[in-house]
Parts: C-alpha cells; structure tokens; sequence
C-alpha cells in the first residue's frame, strides 16, 4: 500500500479558537489582505484587535459562490496593498478566494495560467504567502484543502487552481462562528460534509487515515447535522458538524471524491443551486447506483473481489449512519434519502436544470478529476437515471 497524506501546518480547534487570530496575524507579518464574507460588521472587533497589534488590513468582499473574476480581483487588490499575508474569514468560497490570493502572491503571471481546462494548468512553483483559514460555516472543509473552485460564467462551469503548494498555514476552528448559519445553509453546508466524508471512504483512494477521520466524521454528522438544522443553538451538534467538515475536508485532499462531485461541477456551472444542495439531491441516488454496479460487479467476480470489498464499506456506512449493528448498504441509502426529505431540498429542476441538459451534464461529468475516484465506473446511462431522479 502507498499513499500521501497533506493537511494545514497547523489545526486549531474548539470553541474560542477564534481569540488566537490577532496573535497568529500578528506573527506573520504586518500588511494582512483580508478576504470575508459581504458583510463585515460581525468582524469588526476582530479586525479593531488585528490592527491594534500594527498590522495594516486591506479587506476584499466576497459575495455569493467565487467566479474567475472574483479571484482577479482579489489578486489585483492584494498584490497592491503588498501583502504579506492572507486572513479569510468565511465560508467556503471565501476560504477558496483566499487560497488563491494567497498563492498568486507569491506567484507571477496571470490566473488562467494556473487554472485547470479553462486556462493552461501550469503548476504553481512557489508556496502561497502565509494563510490563515477561518471558516464561519460547516462544510466545504476548505480550511485544509489544497484546490480553489471558481466558476467560469460564460462558460458554464466551475473549474480548480490546484497545488500542494496553496495549502494554509493555520486552519483556525471555531465551532461558535457557525451558530449563526440558517437552517438552510446548515442543510447545505452540512450535506457537502457528509458527501465528502461518504465518497473519500469509498473512493479508489482511499487509505488507513482518511478512513479514520471519515469514520469519525460520519458518526457525528449522523447524529447531529439534523439537530443542527432544528436548532442552531445546539452547541454540541455544532460542534460534530464542525469537525465533520473538517475531516472531510481532509479526507478529499488525500483521497479522492466520486460521482456526486463529479456531477457538482458541471451542475454548479450550469444551473443556480448552491454545492451543497446538488450533493444533498445527488448523494442517494449515486449511492444506489454505486451499490447496484457493485453487486453486478460481485457476482460476476465472486466472494474475493475488489467490489466485494468496497460493498463491505457500503454496508459499514449503512450501519455508522443507522446507529444499526444489522444495517446494510441499502439501510445506508434509505437513511440519506430520508436526511434529505427531512431538510427540505428542493429538485434541481427548481435551479434551472431541464432533462434536455443531460447529455452535456454527463459527458462533462464523466470528464471531472472527481469522477475518476468513483469506486465504479458508471454507464451513461446510470449516470442519466441518477439525474432523472435528482432533478425532481
């Protein structure tokens, strides 16, 4: 067995984390370009205590999910104010716009020179400027991934830059900044980690300490990303989702996805709905989908099989997310589809996307460095039926 493990230098977490950022600024130099969400107003004692240690802020907004634009501009600004370092503060797109702020810094040239399909995906040759990834929402796991996701408007389709090079230096954790999300984004947000967390532990890629954290990161959004869509309040299923979010962050940077992400960014490109929506509509259905290729792949190949093996995993995600000692892999697929009802979600047909968009869905699907982690090749026409049922 070989595998490679990467994550943030380092990893502060638990409530009141947050009250070490002015000192960590502070320690990496003295002009901060700091990206947030588009209101700042909740971050202005963080910033007044920044700036009271001599650190000049630049602040960059970032409103809704980050296009190629968005990233140069936040390039442009940084590069002016000359900064020494990157402190993002928000949810995933802002933690996205951070990373690539922070590696153009150090990094000459354009941004469509680095970016994946759309530009010429050379590789980043310097590491990013000190990073400081403060995440105010339970998902994405950006805080200690290496990769941006950027939207490409007229080209409907979202796209990465992507380096070991871009990850943060401190990845700050503080399950308090995401009492405030709405239930919505709770649902959506939290959706996103527990895909994450499902695909890494079943990927083609998967090794000895992804399935850990995803192990872990499974139990507590099991029993706690429902209660946290009930009750933002609930401190205690913050702070699963909390972690949930990070170890899947860390679980994708180190083993790779599978088909709900490999459909998210065409879907991401191509119609309004939110990432975490897309995994919430698709997670069940691929699920079925998985588990049925898997079980035709057995039986052809008998007990000893790779896709006996990655059933067994399937049928251990149906007990973890039951709370069953006698689930299975379809117990673990009925228990999605219900989480999914339970948080309202709506069809992807209310976010634009129309069955006459299928064929060019799959065949960009199909194409996505996500797709290639799927534990099973998937048929065009699989993948059209999961879209068939996800549109709604």
């Amino acid at each position: 067995m070989k595998f490679e493990f990467s994550t943030a230098r380092r990893i502060v977490f638990g409530a009141g984390a947050a009250e070490q950022i002015p000192a960590l600024v502070a320690g990496y130099g003295s002009r901060a370009f700091v990206v947030a969400g588009s209101k700042t107003d909740r971050l202005q004692g963080l910033l007044d205590a920044i700036a009271s240690r001599g650190v000049a802020l630049t602040i960059f907004n970032v409103a809704g999910e980050p296009t190629t634009e968005t990233a140069k501009a936040a390039v442009t600004a940084a590069r002016e104010a000359k900064a020494d370092l990157v402190l993002a503060v928000g949810g995933g797109s802002v933690l996205d716009v951070g990373k690539v702020a922070a590696a153009m810094l150090q990094n000459g040239g354009d941004l469509f020179d680095y970016l994946e399909i759309v530009g010429k995906g050379r590789p980043l040759r310097e590491p990013a400027a000190a990073l400081l990834a403060v995440p105010t929402t339970a998902g994405t796991g950006a805080e200690v991934t290496y990769n941006a996701v950027l939207g490409v408007p007229d080209r409907q389709v979202k796209v990465s830059v992507r380096s070991p090079l871009m990850l943060p230096r401190q990845a700050i954790v503080d399950p308090l900044l995401t009492h405030s999300m709405p239930p919505e984004l709770t649902a959506g947000t939290g959706l996103d980690a527990l895909t994450q967390l499902i695909e890494a532990f079943v990927s083609n890629k998967a090794n000895p300490l992804t399935d850990g954290v995803c192990r872990e990161g499974m139990r507590r959004a099991a029993r706690s990303l429902r209660p946290a869509f009930e009750d933002g309040a609930n401190a205690q299923a913050r702070e699963d989702m909390s972690l949930a979010s990070l170890f899947g962050g860390i679980a994708l940077a180190n083993a790779k996805l599978g088909a709900v992400h490999g459909f998210a960014g065409p879907l991401g490109g191509m119609t309004s709905a939110s990432h975490g929506v897309i995994c919430g509509r698709l997670l069940p259905f691929v699920m079925q989908a998985n588990v049925q290729a898997l079980q035709d792949l057995a039986a052809d190949s008998g007990e000893n099989s790779d896709a006996t093996a990655t059933l067994a995993r399937f049928d251990e995600i149906g007990r973890i997310l039951t709370g069953k000692d006698t689930a299975n892999a379809s117990d673990g697929v009925a228990w999605v589809g219900e989480l999914c009802l339970a948080l309202g979600l709506p069809g992807l047909r209310k976010h634009g996307l129309s069955t006459v968009d299928f064929p060019l869905v799959v065949e960009r699907a199909r194409k996505a460095s996500s797709m290639q982690g799927n534990p099973v090749k998937l048929s065009d026409e699989a993948l059209t039926a999961i879209l068939t049922r996800a549109i709604g």
